[in-house]
């Protein structure tokens, strides 16, 4: 019997251990290591913060999931990992392992700018949400200027877009929008640039929404300071605000940097099959693993990983965990990182679409990529949003239904064949 151990229950592990689960049967054990009890929906969180759903919508108790579906269930920090013995150890107990998958998301570096996180807000995990969801409630009864953005190094801009838009939408329904000036302050070279370049219409369908709506923005910035009421600019701009929602950077998790796993961020090394480039019973998922940002900006971006690539890296990650043990044939497969982002925008929202998310290193294309704007993609938000949660209570990964209707609807394939060649570019 092997032992396999997921840490994390996020987007990444909690499909990554269903899929294991599935896919190795009762002679193997699955365990599932998270130091949070309750799995979070994580795209859910803006509109926590903006007071529109409550958190507990967006939650499930991981320890029912685990006891109902056949998990070995731990509840506990990781602190380090000693990859040459194969153990996991948590602040009271030791894991031994056959194949460990590492889906822990990542750390806020919040350290990396003075006064972010102390007098700005985030929306990245539930605890800030309600922090920033009491204060929001605060500046709408004495509403002034808002600012919303990201700060240097961070990867994730689809939240900041939403959040500004929904707060913005916000403030028009609760009649104060005229006392409130807008800005959204990125380090992004062009609005919609969103940390993937050369998105067909994302350019143009994000910067005129951001216009109609008047919200200023200030891209190719580079936020050096925070204090109480002022974001400072490396250029010598400061904004005021009543108000402020700045994404920070990611590094990697402090037990991966501990255990000598990670890249000077702390960020997985793998190969194409997400296996560690040094430790092959080591598997790495989501935000944890370490890819290069292609498009050098004239300030550092990183490369987003959206939930539905999360997924896909979990279904790879397990399936290849399975080959490994001799549970399912060759071959071992990669994912194509081929990416879909449904982002809602209050009235209306914008689904940006990149195939794949890394281009051709040779060719620098995709083999499409587009940006589409609709109320059509706030109801299938909404309704990806419940359908995940159900699945995640029916114990599902990735099933064969939702690769078929993400292929029908968006022409996106989530892996391939590690022998295959990846397909060719059909267009820029």
């Amino acid at each position: 019997m092997a032992k396999v151990v997921v840490i994390g229950a996020g987007l990444g592990g909690l499909p990554a251990a269903y899929e294991l689960r599935h896919y190795l049967g009762k002679g193997h054990q699955v365990t599932l290591v998270s130091e949070f009890p309750k799995f979070t929906f994580v795209p859910g969180l803006v509109q926590v913060a903006l007071g529109h759903i409550p958190l507990d919508r967006i939650q499930l108790d991981l320890g029912k999931l685990a006891h109902r579906h056949n998990l070995a269930w731990v509840q506990g920090k990781v602190v380090e990992i000693d990859p040459h013995h194969q153990r996991v150890y948590t602040l009271d107990r030791v894991l031994d392992y056959d194949r460990l998958v590492i889906a822990s998301g990542s750390e806020l570096a919040m350290d990396l700018v003075p006064g972010l996180g102390i007098y700005s807000h985030s929306i990245c995990n539930p605890v800030h949400a309600l922090a920033a969801r009491e204060a929001w409630a605060e500046f709408c009864a004495n509403p002034s200027d808002l600012v919303v953005g990201a700060a240097p190094g961070a990867g994730c801009f689809g939240p900041a877009y939403e959040f500004v838009l929904l707060a913005e939408a916000d403030l028009r329904r609760r009649g104060i929008r005229d006392r409130v000036k807008i800005t959204y302050i990125t380090p992004e070279p062009y609005i919609g640039h969103l940390g993937i370049a050369q998105v067909h219409h994302a350019q143009k369908l994000t910067e005129d929404l951001l216009a109609r709506r008047g919200i200023h923005t200030v891209t190719n910035a580079e936020i050096t300071e925070i204090t109480d009421g002022s974001i400072l600019l490396a250029d010598g701009r400061a904004f005021d605000f009543g108000y402020s929602m700045i994404l920070p950077a990611f590094r990697g998790a402090e037990f991966v940097r501990k255990s000598g796993l990670g890249n000077s961020k702390g960020f997985l090394p793998t190969l194409p099959t997400l296996r560690h480039q040094q430790y092959p019973q080591i598997y790495g998922v989501g935000v944890s693993v370490h890819f290069d940002q292609p498009d050098k900006t004239p300030v550092p971006i990183g490369l987003p990983k959206s939930g539905q690539m999360t997924e896909a890296m979990a279904m790879v990650a397990a399936r290849n965990i399975a080959v490994d043990l001799g549970e399912l044939p060759q071959p071992l497969e990669i994912p194509t990182l081929e990416a879909l982002c449904f982002a809602e925008f209050g009235e209306t929202g914008i689904a940006y679409i990149a195939a794949p998310v890394l281009p051709d290193p040779i060719t620098g294309k995709r083999r499409y990529s587009y940006a589409i704007e609709g109320v059509w993609v706030n109801w299938a938000k909404s309704a990806f949003e419940h359908y995940f949660l159900a699945k995640m209570r029916w114990g599902l990964g990735l099933p064969w239904f939702e690769q078929w209707g993400i292929r029908l609807l968006f022409g996106l394939s989530l892996a391939r064949p590690a022998s295959d060649s990846p397909p060719q570019p059909i267009r820029v």
